[in-house]
């Protein structure tokens, strides 16, 4: 099992970002210990502005300009040290490709981070779709709003047995 940890990065956890998740200090901790517990298994993802938007993205840059900034801008640093873990930068809400496929394989994988109703969301779905066993750690996970991590977990539930929803204390303590 590979525990995938979606965007842990200040432009999320920062409460003044206009994309900062509300309870992400909450699941934060939940995160740490799993990214413990994981040791050796672990993936960062990175969510970083295109050099160029181009497409649907023009205007949604237009509306976060404030998010167009290089990859090694401050706003886009992990919250915590990856190690020596893979850190996978995409320009693009999901990060399951072929980059993450080749570390993750058969799966299973494990999802952990934010925010669920977008980054979270758009990985689980088409690694499901490609036939990888997924589980969401729901408290290890922050949206946009409550309503909204509520909406995406509800949501991804809808594919089980592809993707399953579970807590930190029942991974953990399957270990």
């Amino acid at each position: 099992m590979t525990l995938c940890v979606i965007d842990v990065q200040h432009v999320f956890a920062d409460r003044d970002s206009p994309w900062g998740a509300p309870r992400f200090a909450e699941v934060h901790p939940a995160i740490r210990r799993l990214t413990a517990a994981f040791a050796g298994r672990v993936v960062h993802t990175r969510f970083v502005a295109p050099a160029t938007p181009t497409g649907a993205w023009v205007p949604y840059y237009e509306q976060f300009p404030f998010a167009l900034r290089p990859p090694d801008a401050p706003l886009y640093a992990l919250v915590d040290d990856p190690g020596d873990a893979p850190v996978l930068d995409a320009t693009t809400f999901g990060k399951w490709g072929p980059d993450l496929a080749a570390l993750v394989g058969e799966g299973p994988l494990l999802l952990a981070g934010v925010s669920t109703d977008c980054c979270v969301l758009s990985t689980a779905l088409p690694a499901a779709d490609a036939g990888v066993p997924v589980q969401v750690v729901t408290d290890a996970c922050a949206g946009a709003s409550d309503a909204d991590h509520d909406r995406a977990l509800a949501a991804m539930a809808l594919y089980a047995p592809l993707i399953t929803l579970t807590t930190s204390d029942v991974v953990l303590a399957g270990r």
